[in-house]
């Protein structure tokens, strides 16, 4: 398949810039798959889909304040970091902006929130084919401890913000988050509420949770022309003992495993080609990339918000759409899509949600 196939227009004013007034009060597009049938519906009605015996998987990782500033320690221009992953304590691989000023051996002091140098600074070491800078951190013992001192919350880059409002560090998270080491959030669970989960509980169905710590490729799309030729980002996730108990029991009574998310979808996957379709207890990467015709042993029913063009978590929900088949779920999608912009749906990591049955 060629990346263009999965390509369409959004009118600028349906990139959501701010979440909805509450979490729950997001719509919510319900696609049939078997037949091919659209319901307009609203997240608070999300409950009602679910089923006794089915499994309702969240990814628990908590969004990290990643965004840094900083200042060269010799000439004084100023860098934008955003943190991407920890290699060892103080060590991180990171995007700087802008990248090309920040050639190896670059010291970087760390600004504070009012924009004032402190005593924390940065070492470019290495420097990646992908331009991604290796920064080595001193005067601290430990940078993760200092984030939220000195971060902020990475917001996406379509999300335009002339100063941060208070809200983001608590809305760009979900209320269930719990291990930190995301630099973009699992959008997907951003709707729920305290209560949504408590009716979902009521209804029979059990919770569960991965750990999937979100990368900044998430935001990327895809640059080859061929589809098959890309190359994912590898994202570190965990699967603990209950949730695999809870799936495995799901799958051999014929109840079903409803993912909240893409990036769950790709635990829950991933973790099912090491063990032949069953889960097992998993920590470690994934590099996983579903696109059309791939088949899921596990995720029966997706709950994920509207992605960008060209890119991976498009593809990802074409391929969920129509299991198995090369072209049917893309053109099933884009034509929800087509609907859900004729609606005036809210896009992206702060708009409305999709619900694939």
């Amino acid at each position: 398949m060629r990346t263009t196939e999965f390509r369409f227009d959004l009118p600028p004013e349906l990139i959501a810039q701010v979440p909805a007034a509450e979490r729950d009060q997001s719509r919510l597009l319900v696609l049939h798959r078997t037949e091919r049938r659209l319901e307009h519906r609203r997240f608070q009605d999300l409950p009602g889909y679910l089923r006794k015996g089915d499994v309702l998987v969240l990814n628990n990782s908590r969004v990290i304040p990643a965004r840094l500033h900083g200042i060269n320690a010799k000439s004084g221009g100023r860098f934008e970091m955003l943190l991407l992953e920890e290699t060892s304590t103080n060590s991180w691989w990171s995007m700087l902006r802008p990248g090309k000023r920040a050639p190896a051996g670059t010291r970087i002091k760390l600004l504070d929130r009012a924009g004032q140098p402190t005593e924390i600074t940065a070492t470019v070491t290495e420097v990646n084919d992908e331009g991604h800078r290796k920064l080595q951190w001193s005067g601290t013992n430990n940078l993760f401890n200092e984030l939220e001192r000195f971060g902020e919350i990475p917001l996406p880059p379509y999300i335009e913000r002339n100063g941060e409002p208070l809200d983001d560090m608590s809305r760009y998270q979900t209320v269930y988050a719990g291990p930190a080491g995301s630099v973009a959030a699992p959008t997907a669970g951003l709707h729920f509420t305290p209560d949504i989960l408590s009716q979902i509980r009521s209804r029979g169905v059990g919770i569960e949770s991965v750990t999937l710590h979100v990368g900044a490729g998430t935001f990327l799309p895809v640059k080859v022309e061929n589809v098959a030729d890309h190359k994912m980002h590898g994202e570190r996730f965990s699967i603990g003992q209950a949730t695999v108990e809870a799936v495995n029991a799901a799958k051999q009574s014929g109840n079903r495993v409803v993912a909240v998310g893409t990036t769950a979808t790709r635990a829950l996957e991933t973790c099912a080609l090491q063990n032949e379709g069953n889960l097992g207890v998993y920590a470690g990467k994934t590099e996983i990339f579903l696109y059309p015709p791939a088949q899921f042993r596990v995720v029966d029913a997706l709950l994920t918000n509207f992605h960008l063009p060209e890119s991976t978590l498009l593809m990802l929900v074409s391929a969920f759409a129509a299991p198995g088949e090369k072209d049917l779920g893309r053109q099933f999608i884009l034509s929800a899509y087509a609907e859900a912009i004729r609606e005036r749906y809210r896009f992206y990591s702060y708009g409305d949600a999709m619900l694939i049955l």
